[in-house]
């Protein structure tokens, strides 16, 4: 990685990054060690706060109205709902990809990330006739919920109008919501696991990948882990891609067993490990899309990386305060992600090979993505 990810215009004043809204000043860095590209170095982000009780936000064609718009969203960062606006309108084109055509579950948080979470997957009544929804069954239970489906980025905002902070979509689209598009591959380590073990593991997942001729696009979680997301052929349903994901994470844990694990139940695991989540890829299981901000004090962002980048950035560098930047400076790293689709026939080859050995799925799960008899 060489010179900096943000540039200052001429005359000191940084000039704006994407959506009209400046990247932050580049602070300085630590002599001898490589600095973070999401990190302290990259400075603050920190647009005006607003005072009136309701304010108006152009997006595209669209005007949103944003309420309580000076509300503290991000206790450890004094960051706002309208701070949250422009942060979304700041990354628009990356938010947008990352959820396009999925139906999309919503993290809420009314009184802010320190109150309490509301997880929506209907649409209320009385949302603006150009707000886009999928609808999609839950047999289990004979319901069903018109989820949104993101399309434009006036959407976005306007779910942030309605105080959600997370963005959670499936990994199938609306052409066919049965059939997923995307395996996710979930690095999730254990409360005594350490991200140098998450860096590790990473590794192998990249090596696994690049044998089996898959392209994966790596993303912090915005938390304490690490997702890598690979586009597939859609021709197969939940419960063959899940079986496929259990594969791989076996093979995973065949060439790292003290570092991994893919024990189902938590009380099983080392508390040192790293659990490879092959579960996130049940039918109705999601996780947090790229340029979703995460319900943290800290406003930390799930943010696409390189592979370079694996072993730089640190969890917590990644925020609303230093990802606006970073997206002006270099894009949408998952731009390329639709270019290229996996058949993961091969992995269902490894499935059944398992399976022949006697290997056993604890979590089966049935049509609505619960454990079966749960």
């Amino acid at each position: 990685m060489a010179g900096s990810l943000w540039r200052d215009a001429p005359g000191g004043e940084r000039s704006p990054g994407a959506g009209g809204v400046a990247p932050p000043a580049v602070g300085g860095g630590h002599a001898g060690r490589r600095s973070s590209p999401c990190g302290p170095a990259a400075g603050r982000y920190r647009p005006g706060m607003a005072k009136a009780p309701a304010t108006e936000v152009r997006v595209g064609e669209r005007t949103v109205r944003i309420s309580n718009p000076d509300r503290v969203y991000f206790p450890a960062t004094g960051a706002t709902k309208l701070d949250l606006v422009a942060y979304y309108q700041a990354v628009g084109p990356g938010i947008v990809r990352a959820l396009r055509e999925r139906p999309c579950m919503l993290h809420r948080f009314p009184k802010g990330v320190s109150g309490d979470k509301v997880h929506q997957k209907r649409v209320p009544g009385g949302a603006p006739p150009w707000l886009e929804t999928v609808r999609v069954h839950f047999p289990r239970y004979g319901l069903h919920a018109d989820e949104l489906c993101v399309t434009e980025l006036a959407q976005v905002i306007w779910a942030v109008q309605m105080s959600t902070v997370e963005f959670h979509p499936w990994n199938s689209r609306r052409a066919d919501v049965e059939v997923p598009d995307e395996w996710r591959i979930d690095l999730d380590p254990m409360p005594e696991c350490s991200y140098a073990t998450v860096r590790r593991v990473a590794g192998v997942v990249h090596e696994v990948l690049d044998e089996l001729g898959a392209v994966g696009w790596p993303k912090t979680s915005g938390g304490r882990g690490l997702h890598v997301y690979v586009r597939i052929v859609p021709e197969h349903g939940f419960t063959d891609v899940r079986r496929a994901a259990l594969a791989f994470a076996r093979e995973v844990e065949r060439r790292a067993p003290e570092l991994v694990t893919t024990t189902w139940w938590r009380k099983d695991r080392d508390p040192a490990a790293l659990f490879v989540d092959y579960n996130q890829n049940a039918r109705d299981h999601t996780m947090a899309a790229a340029y979703s901000v995460r319900g943290f004090p800290t406003a930390t962002v799930s943010t696409p990386i390189s592979w370079d980048e694996v072993d730089v950035v640190e969890p917590g560098d990644c925020t609303t305060a230093t990802v606006p930047g970073r997206f002006a400076e270099l894009g949408d790293l998952h731009a390329g992600i639709d270019d290229a689709a996996y058949a993961i026939d091969e992995l269902l080859v490894w499935a059944e090979r398992d399976e022949r050995a006697g290997a056993v799925d604890a979590g089966v799960l049935d049509d609505d993505g619960a454990p079966d008899g749960g």
